[in-house]
């Protein structure tokens, strides 16, 4: 046994050997490597929410603090790293190429996620869900939060033009048309993606807005879009396709010429894929090509 050990010691210092050595190089290959950075962290003390936030931001090419171009900005609910933020921001990059310049080179900020159910709610009915989800219904103050605090903050600090997003999917859905609804002047484009409007049992589908209004004046522009989505849980029967379609009617009955609404339906898609797509499909929608006199 030990004869067979000695007779490999001069193999086993080969690989010994070997080993050090490919350490090296790849330390030396790993020392010219530059990391690819895709957003600033950023986060804000709010008061409304009486947390700390995280912002993952992304800024386009070109930005430059010390120039005088200014960006539309994109508020993404869900916006965490691990969520929807890398994403979207690559949908946002794409259609800003020069030779696609569907949308203009636009600053992203994501707000990353602390508890959906507490901040993209308003107070429920239904008490089994009271009960289910005890954290619910504090809608209000998160939109205050983005009312005046974020957009503040980050008009203060970043290079900003008066063209403001705002994108949510599921409850962030849910978020978006309350806000639309309720407070619609606070951004002007809106993407809802597979809304849970069936929270409350589907009582913002009921609820009235002067957005409706013939006296309403600002420039709106909303895609809906939604998937096969189906059936959702809880007592009360919704079908997501349809609350999403019945939402569309409600908005395009307004009386104000000011308000656009697109609607997506993306049979293929469900509740966890139609993000994306419905994205897509709205900055093509919402960004028409200037109509060209031939």
């Amino acid at each position: 046994m030990i004869k067979k050990i000695l007779r490999l010691l001069p193999v086993l210092y080969c690989l010994l050997f070997l080993g050090v050595a490919s350490g090296q190089n790849n330390g030396k290959e790993l020392s010219g490597i530059k990391p690819f950075v895709l957003r600033v962290i950023d986060e804000i003390q709010s008061a409304e929410l009486s947390e700390k936030r995280i912002l993952n931001i992304y800024l386009p090419e070109g930005y430059n603090r010390n120039d005088t171009l200014k960006y539309p900005v994109v508020y993404l609910l869900d916006g965490s790293a691990d969520e929807d933020f890398i994403h979207l921001v690559g949908l946002y990059q794409f259609n800003s190429f020069s030779w696609i310049n569907r949308v203009p080179k636009s600053i992203v900020v994501g707000i990353a996620t602390v508890d959906r159910r507490r901040d993209f709610t308003y107070p429920t009915t239904i008490e089994k869900d009271k009960i289910k989800y005890p954290t619910t219904g504090k809608s209000s103050r998160f939109i205050s939060f983005l009312k005046k605090e974020l957009q503040h903050y980050i008009e203060k600090n970043y290079k900003t033009n008066s063209s403001k997003t705002i994108i949510g999917q599921s409850l962030c859905g849910l978020l978006a048309t309350e806000i639309l609804l309720t407070k619609p002047a606070l951004f002007n484009q809106y993407i809802i993606a597979g809304p849970s409007l069936w929270w409350d049992n589907a009582s913002l589908l009921k609820k009235s807005s002067e957005l409706l209004s013939g006296t309403f004046k600002q420039k709106i522009d909303v895609y809906i879009g939604v998937g096969k989505e189906g059936l959702v849980p809880g007592d009360n029967p919704h079908v997501m396709e349809v609350d999403a379609n019945l939402l569309a009617e409600k908005f395009k009955s307004t009386n104000s010429k000011s308000v656009k609404v697109f609607f997506g339906y993306l049979p293929q898609e469900d509740h966890a894929t139609i993000l994306h797509l419905a994205v897509y499909n709205a900055l093509r929608d919402l960004n028409p090509p200037p109509v060209t006199n031939q």
